[in-house]
């Protein structure tokens, strides 16, 4: 008599438990309950989110690494928690690789004004025709200001990466590789650990948009081995503007 291994059984989604959980939802438009479909843009804030934000501007709000009072004391120490925290959650080896920003588009392009502006002509950037404007736009500008060139990777007919257009269109001259995570239009999950070891295997950086990534996979950026890793909060039940 054979044995087979009992499956695990499934928590059932608790759906009113989880709306509860977001007072926006707590409203009908056009006499049907508000179901809000639109998070890969910007998710709506669970309760415990904007009941923290208000009992920081009631309790604790004052300027961060500046006032030496118990208000700007405590400010500092849940900002610097909130960086722990978030170094935590995608595995950094240390808080002070996590800076904020606003956003994704934010951070790409800093990284573009820093770290780019030692970029020279013929040097080359090397992306993909599935990125996200963000992961484009600043590295055109970037091109213009300096004489970099732009390189393309294309996909299959079936919306994956050309991985073979990497070997193609590496160089000598390679400084850095931009790969989104997971593309936005097309939710196809892009190897960027590998991509990322192929980048270094040829002296160049790589640069992994994460923005539609980190809300829904668990990010280990030591073990993508990627050189910067951008997202954003606004995305993953976080606040704006951070």
């Amino acid at each position: 008599m054979s044995t087979l291994e009992t499956p695990r059984t499934r928590t059932a989604l608790d759906v009113e438990r989880i709306r509860r959980d977001f007072p926006i939802l707590d409203q009908e438009i056009n006499g049907h309950p508000l179901v809000y479909l639109d998070n890969a843009a910007s998710s709506q804030k669970p309760r415990q989110v904007i009941e923290a934000i208000s009992e920081y501007y009631r309790r604790d709000h004052s300027n961060v690494h500046r006032g030496a009072h118990q208000l700007g004391y405590r400010a500092t120490e849940a900002y610097e928690a909130a960086r722990r925290t978030v170094a935590d959650h995608i595995g950094a080896a240390d808080p002070a690789e996590v800076i904020f920003v606003r956003g994704t588009t934010e951070a790409i392009n800093l990284v573009a004004s820093s770290w780019g502006g030692a970029l020279r002509e013929g040097d080359e950037i090397i992306l993909s025709v599935m990125e996200h404007h963000s992961n484009i736009v600043p590295w055109q500008l970037l091109a213009e200001l300096t004489g970099a060139q732009l390189r393309f990777v294309d996909i299959t007919d079936d919306g994956r990466l050309r991985l073979e257009d990497y070997e193609r269109l590496v160089s000598e001259r390679t400084r850095l590789i931009g790969v989104s995570h997971v593309s936005n239009t097309l939710g196809v999950v892009n190897p960027v650990s590998d991509i990322a070891r192929f980048a270094h295997d040829h002296g160049a950086l790589c640069l992994v948009d994460g923005a539609q990534a980190a809300p829904h996979k668990s990010i280990d950026v030591r073990s993508l081995e990627c050189d910067f890793y951008a997202f954003s909060a606004h995305k993953m039940c976080g606040p704006t503007g951070i």
